[in-house]
């Protein structure tokens, strides 16, 4: 790992708000790289992912990855896509599912690994927390309205719904975006990664 991005994996594991983890061994998990051109911002890892040390290691990652229109290999080994989510640790599970990332975390972390990332020339925006950070949006905006409107934060952002099973019901009372946000997210991650720089490898916090 190059000195930079190890200096800031190093100070994520010493925060005193990440000592829960430290002590029990367990890493900040997300995927950044010098070369990366797509930035992919979700939520938190699950718990599978934290388990396994992979980000996006299940069936919401597979679905991701469909969405975007790139294998396995291409995901997390070509040096050209980084994940930082909104928390580089799983939160734990809630009533209804993991719960929210840690407030003030995406803020304190994640300028330092964009300062590193001067290539990313499109950010994927995943589920509502990510949207409402990076888009400037109120806790009343709908993440449907959102994405509906993917045009208006091109070509910068690309917000989308989580790729998550149960999200299922959602995208069958949606046929549009199926028909019609996919497949230009197709085409916007095809055009920036075939545009990016050709890297041996990415800096890695956890393994990809």
């Amino acid at each position: 790992m190059e000195p930079q991005f190890q200096q800031v994996f190093d100070a994520v594991k010493k925060d005193p708000q990440n000592v829960f983890y430290t002590e029990r061994h367990i890493d900040p998990l997300y995927y950044a790289s010098p070369d990366a051109v797509l930035l992919i911002i979700g939520q938190a890892p699950g718990q599978k992912a934290q388990d396994s040390r992979v980000v996006w290691n299940d069936v919401s990652g597979d679905r991701l990855r469909d969405w975007l229109g790139v294998d396995r290999d291409e995901f997390y080994h070509s040096g050209k896509i980084a994940v930082m989510p909104m928390d580089f640790y799983f939160p734990g599970k809630g009533r209804s599912g993991d719960l929210p990332p840690r407030k003030g975390f995406a803020e304190k972390w994640h300028p330092e690994l964009l300062r590193l990332m001067p290539h990313v020339g499109l950010t994927v925006l995943i589920g509502a927390y990510a949207n409402r950070r990076y888009l400037g949006l109120k806790a009343s905006d709908k993440i449907t309205d959102t994405v509906r409107n993917f045009q208006r934060y091109l070509p910068a952002y690309f917000p989308l719904v989580h790729p998550s099973p149960r999200n299922q019901i959602w995208m069958a009372r949606h046929p549009w975006y199926a028909e019609e946000v996919l497949p230009v997210l197709k085409q916007q991650v095809r055009r920036v990664l075939s545009q990016g720089i050709r890297s041996a490898g990415g800096q890695k916090g956890g393994r990809p």
